[in-house]
């Protein structure tokens, strides 16, 4: 086998790297060749906005056995595992932080594979070469984010740093409908879902679920001005383009759920969804006018029917977000790995995430004692 590194995924057949991810991973379309070279080709994550490829790929003759999806970065935008102080502790020492390696993928804040490999020696083979890669490149360290946790655990094995965060999941053990799932929780949080959701049909709103080549380039359009308005109010970089979702519709259309939202036959709202047989990925949304619970109903309620109605087990809702713990959503531990090349900033980070880890877990306990089901 012989380890070879690649600048872009084009580089890669489509077939051989789907072939490779299927073999490792159940669902996730987060880690096909078409949504990463969709990433690539509409200038998202490409060396102009700081995601230089450097994948890291093993190969048996001309056989694809295992891949590192890995990215040299000179910012921290796009990560969802906030390192920003760990920046700006480097410049205040005179020191680079920039460039780092990241193994990620972009602007996805969702747990997946990171290690393609068909088995335990083949993954320590290539975390052994990221941390070489690391080490030869001149970069400041080496970060994986959303790692499964045995990813994570081998990491560790490898003397990476290990991190945990939260999210909030939605789980579905065979609803029968919205109704049945309501029953299942405490009376003041099912009165509450009922009385947004009353305040939303009372508007006059109502949605329409699209999948597939029902998304039409108008729908695009439609999505791409609800997502830079909502960019634009919170003032924070648009990472995505027209042209992003516009290949994503075309290669992979049969992972896309729109939601759009219309209030006397013109649409007011949209929220964008990938999903698997496995799960539902609440991804961008945006709305045209503000009205009361327009965005629980077009980002969580709506979704969570579709979950149901189409017997999908798990629906994660995105980074961050303690407001979706009373809509029926609970935390769910997730995972990084960090290596860092400096000694001394390597001890004082490791010293950090031990103190921040017994928060977390502080934290959990504290999320489950408002648990809103019965």
């Amino acid at each position: 086998m012989t380890i070879r590194l690649i600048e872009s995924i084009a580089e890669v057949p489509a077939a051989r790297w789907d072939a490779l991810v299927a073999s490792c991973v159940a669902g996730n379309p987060f880690l096909s060749h078409a949504f990463l070279l969709a990433l690539e080709a509409s200038g998202c994550a490409s060396p102009a906005t700081g995601w230089r490829s450097q994948f890291l790929t093993s190969w048996r003759d001309d056989v694809l056995v295992g891949a590192l999806p890995l990215y040299a970065k000179t910012h921290s935008w796009g990560e969802f595992v906030f390192d920003w102080a760990w920046a700006e502790a480097y410049q205040r020492e005179g020191l680079r932080y920039y460039p780092k390696l990241v193994s990620a993928v972009p602007f996805t804040p969702v747990t997946g594979a990171r290690l393609l490999a068909a088995t335990p020696e083949l993954r320590d083979e290539l975390i052994a070469a990221a941390l070489e890669l690391a080490r030869e490149s001149g970069a400041s360290g080496l970060h994986c984010l959303f790692p499964t946790e045995a990813e994570a655990l081998a990491m560790q094995g490898q003397g990476m740093l290990l991190r945990k965060g939260v999210q909030f999941h939605w789980r579905n053990p065979g609803y029968t409908d919205f109704a049945d799932y309501l029953a299942g929780m405490r009376h003041d949080k099912r009165k509450k879902i009922r009385q947004e959701r009353r305040q939303v049909r009372d508007a006059g709103i109502d949605f329409e679920h699209l999948r597939g080549a029902a998304i039409t380039a108008a729908h695009w359009a439609f999505f791409m001005r609800c997502y830079a308005r909502t960019h634009e109010q919170f003032n924070s970089p648009q990472a995505l383009n027209l042209d992003f979702f516009q290949r994503i519709g075309a290669t992979m259309p049969e992972n896309l759920l729109l939601i759009v939202a219309s209030r006397n036959g013109q649409p007011v709202a949209s929220a964008l969804n990938f999903f698997d047989a496995h799960a539902l990925y609440g991804r961008s949304w945006g709305t045209l006018e503000y009205h009361s619970g327009l965005h629980f109903e077009t980002c969580y309620y709506q979704a969570i029917e579709f979950c149901i109605g189409n017997r999908i087990a798990t629906f994660e809702g995105g980074a961050q977000g303690e407001h979706k713990l009373a809509r029926g959503f609970l935390p769910s531990t997730t995972w990084s790995a960090h290596w860092l090349a400096h000694p001394r900033f390597f001890n004082a980070v490791a010293d950090y995430l031990r103190r921040e880890a017994d928060g977390i877990d502080h934290y959990v306990n504290e999320l489950s004692d408002s648990n809103p089901f019965k």
